[in-house]
């Protein structure tokens, strides 16, 4: 029996037990009202508690609970102060660690993948993972490259080595359709909190992320659209199979230690290479990184930012769409109109919906904020008052956004976004976002 699949049961126990945990926090609570303690303690505390108990049952486990896990956690910093500081410990752990497998089960999938003789490829490898991630773990190796025309000693390279874990698949669907179940308990933690649409993407894309051949080609279209770049450095791929891949290793400071110790220009600078890489790589190759939570970043020795894991891409061949850079650029502008038009057009508004345009045009304007200005400093204080005035019921922004259409096409988009936002938030990081977008998002520069 594979490795995850024999602990399925267990970890499905884990999962149903977290509404069990809630519903004797809800009886703790009733318990408090009773002996009359404030009611706003009462909800920090079961918030606080729900929210430590999620993230501690998501943190030990593998698969699509531990995915689901490290997509939220771009997220805490929209989370309320109080809250998000008694387990933004816990996200951290969920973006760089897990359980390793034993030795035994990684050496049966190298050997499934690249032959008995696998070991000839490599100079060095070691057994103890150095990373770990959802679907899979990260072994440090020397790989050898293969020998020129004259034969001789072949040269090495230090390597990434990431192999899948034995029955990943069964088990990333297992998990994430208990957690659909469980959905409406992250609405204990963040009041107007939706993670249905966020698991339906991540069920969606489970087949692609557990190809390591297509996540190679994806890896090579982004390494030659950044080779010798000043500013983005992408490992190379050096070998491949279905269930293992080998990409030259990338020493750097994890972008989780610069979000909790960097100095501000350190984090300023990081959140500015994020920014880069997020608008110029559909324009440079076609593809948008859609994982943009810290573990899959370091920032180098030379200033580069580097970026690993390309398993989920959104592929844009023409680049970011036209519509998005001009609509902004129409907003800035207080063209109240044309922004309705256009985004009536895209089918964010929907045929029969009779808008009022400058009630829109309102709705718009905190949200492109960040590029109104020559430099802005994301804050977590900026998304959470974001976040409070979309998810409250009563504010006329979340009125109007029960009003507003998402079109299928910009769903990846939307969401790697909002959670390249959240990083940005979780470094507050200043820049001169509104000159990266006139370089890079079609549509956005003014004309000339």
């Amino acid at each position: 029996m594979s490795d995850i699949p024999r602990r399925a049961a267990s970890r499905t126990a884990k999962l149903a037990a977290l509404p069990l945990g809630f519903a004797g926090r809800t009886a703790l609570g009733l318990g408090k009202r009773a002996v009359g303690v404030a009611t706003d303690v009462i909800s920090e505390d079961i918030q606080r508690r729900t929210a430590e108990q999620l993230f501690s049952v998501l943190g030990q486990l593998k698969g699509g609970a531990m995915k689901f896990g490290q997509a939220l956690s771009v997220f805490e910093a929209a989370m309320p102060e109080d809250m998000a500081g008694p387990y933004r410990q816990a996200l951290t752990k969920l973006q760089e660690a897990a359980p390793p497998m034993p030795v035994a089960s990684v050496h049966r999938v190298m050997a499934e993948q690249f032959g008995p003789d696998w070991r000839a490829d490599f100079a060095e490898f070691d057994d103890s993972p150095a990373a770990a991630a959802s679907i899979g773990q990260v072994h440090r190796a020397v790989w050898k490259l293969p020998a020129g025309p004259r034969g001789g000693r072949r040269k090495t390279v230090p390597a990434a080595v990431k192999v899948q874990y034995p029955g990943a698949g069964e088990a990333l669907l297992a998990d994430l359709r208990q957690l659909s179940r469980l959905a409406n308990m992250f609405k204990i933690i963040q009041p107007g909190m939706d993670v249905k649409p966020l698991l339906a993407e991540l069920r969606e894309r489970i087949t692609e992320e557990l190809d390591y051949e297509m996540e190679a080609q994806t890896q090579r279209a982004f390494a030659d659209a950044y080779a010798d770049d000043a500013e983005i450095h992408v490992p190379r791929v050096l070998a491949s199979a279905p269930r293992a891949l080998v990409t030259a290793w990338v020493d750097g400071t994890p972008l989780s230690r610069v979000i909790s110790d960097g100095t501000e220009d350190a984090r300023d600078e990081a959140g500015r290479l994020m920014a880069t890489l997020h608008f110029s790589a559909p324009a440079r190759a076609g593809l948008l990184h859609a994982d943009p939570h810290p573990g899959n970043f370091r920032m180098l020795a030379d200033g580069r930012l580097g970026v690993i894991d390309f398993g989920a891409v959104a592929r844009l061949p023409g680049g970011h769409p036209e519509p998005i850079g001009r609509l902004i650029r129409l907003a800035l502008d207080g063209d109240a109109d044309g922004v309705a038009d256009g985004l009536r057009d895209e089918g964010f508004i929907k045929p029969d919906d009779e808008l009022d345009a400058r009630a829109v045009l309102d709705f718009l304007r905190p949200m492109i904020e960040p590029v109104a200005v020559p430099e802005f400093r994301f804050t977590r204080a900026w998304i959470r008052a974001e976040a409070a005035r979309l998810s409250n019921p009563r504010s006329p922004a979340y009125q109007l956004s029960r009003k507003l259409n998402l079109p299928p096409s910009y769903l990846l988009i939307h969401r790697v976004t909002l959670g390249s936002i959240g990083v940005l938030c979780q470094l507050e990081a200043k820049a001169p976002y509104r000159a990266i977008l006139e370089r890079w998002l079609p549509g956005f520069a003014p004309v000339t």
